[in-house]
């Protein structure tokens, strides 16, 4: 797998959206850019038994240039995800993913929601 197969599923137009709408974008030129880091994550979903230095070199396996970044260790990896924040994934994920039942599908809705966007609602604070 290389970041090519990712990036047919989820763009670099749409990975550099989402990090634009979340203001995510590098404030200085890194190793580790923040576009690289949304499909190192997704490819970590995919490897989930490897180490991060395994699923980063297969990543980024066969592209130019691409040795010094697979020699990054583990906590830059570590702190490149947590400066991109779990808001930008969200955000990917929301405009590739689709509905995965329709208003037919038994048991997927409730009160007119479906039921898998009832764990963003909040529930009222008790008195």
């Amino acid at each position: 797998m290389r970041i090519g197969i990712l990036t047919k599923a989820f763009t670099a137009e749409l990975a550099d959206a989402a990090k634009a709408k979340h203001e995510r974008a590098e404030r200085r030129r890194r190793l580790l850019l923040a576009r690289l880091v949304v499909y190192f994550v997704l490819a970590l979903c995919l490897f989930a038994r490897e180490s991060y230095e395994e699923v980063l070199r297969v990543l980024t396996s066969g592209i130019p240039g691409s040795r010094a970044v697979a020699r990054v260790n583990r906590s830059s990896l570590s702190r490149a995800r947590a400066r991109l924040g779990e808001d930008v994934l969200k955000t990917v994920f929301r405009q590739v993913a689709g509905p995965l039942a329709t208003s037919g599908t038994p048991g997927a809705w409730w009160r007119g929601l479906p039921i898998a966007d009832l764990a963003e609602v909040r529930p009222l604070a008790r008195y």
